[in-house]
């Protein structure tokens, strides 16, 4: 049975104990914990020695699991802790960025290296890295996915595929997926209406509200037996307690739907 859970970067206007027992109430499985610096930390990396006993008790009493982190930075001494949190968690998947600039080759040689050099401290903790294609870094869509792929050959390295920078790469990221999956090792998972750069206002993110064939991705994501984490995440402006629990319940009621149809919940 795929997982469904959702990033607490949704309830950045809410502590975690809250959040959590909110992603529980939604109907989640689990959810990814958002240690994202200067947007949203349910996790404070700098302090997360006394943070963590207290974020592992609050998904206890809510009943949900930790899926996953995301930090998005690929800075070392950051991502250092916060392999140290997942270990102690039991969080598997630690998500980043790519960094670096679009269609510049030099930029994407450097990313690699940097990815290359995080997986190896990711591999010492027991966590798996993953990282996916991000609008307007290094890697961007699907054939730079690829190139990543087929230069960092590290197990704990592993692809986050998010089908909205997929989407807003002009692709079909029910196409692309096939490609990528054997290496696939978490999903961000939103709607997005237009081809971006932005996915659009938190609303419009909510699955079933945007442009994207959110149907034919789950429908290749079970063909192709894909048993990782699926976790929502929306970002923008802070919401309030009514709309973020809407665009929680909407997305869950969707995805779970979908899946029930396929036979995968």
């Amino acid at each position: 049975m795929l997982k469904l859970g959702i990033n607490t970067v949704l309830f950045k206007g809410f502590g975690v104990k809250q959040a959590l027992k909110l992603i529980k109430l939604a109907g989640y499985d689990g959810a990814e914990l958002s240690a994202i610096q200067g947007m949203c930390e349910h996790l404070v990396l700098d302090a997360w020695e006394t943070q963590a006993p207290l974020v592992k008790a609050a998904a206890r009493e809510a009943g949900v699991e930790l899926l996953s982190m995301e930090v998005a930075s690929l800075d070392e001494d950051r991502l250092t802790k916060a392999f140290k949190a997942a270990k102690y968690l039991g969080i598997p998947v630690v998500n980043v960025g790519p960094g670096g600039k679009k269609d510049d080759d030099a930029s994407f040689a450097e990313q690699i290296e940097v990815l290359r050099a995080r997986t190896k401290l990711a591999s010492e903790y027991g966590v798996t890295l993953c990282c996916k294609a991000h609008v307007g870094c290094a890697i961007y869509s699907t054939p730079t996915t690829l190139k990543a792929m087929d230069l960092i050959k590290d197990e704990s390295f592993k692809i986050d595929m998010d089908p909205s920078h997929i989407h807003r790469a002009g692709e079909k990221p029910e196409d692309a997926l096939a490609s990528v999956v054997s290496r696939m090792g978490h999903v961000h998972i939103r709607d997005c209406k237009g081809d971006g750069p932005s996915p659009g206002a938190p609303a419009d993110q909510a699955c079933g509200r945007g442009g994207i064939n959110l149907y034919g991705y789950f429908k290749a994501l079970v063909d192709a037996g894909y048993d990782g984490p699926v976790c929502l995440e929306v970002i923008g402006p802070e919401q309030t307690l009514a709309a973020a629990q809407a665009i929680a319940s909407e997305s869950y009621g969707y995805m779970n739907a979908i899946l029930k149809m396929l036979g995968a919940r």
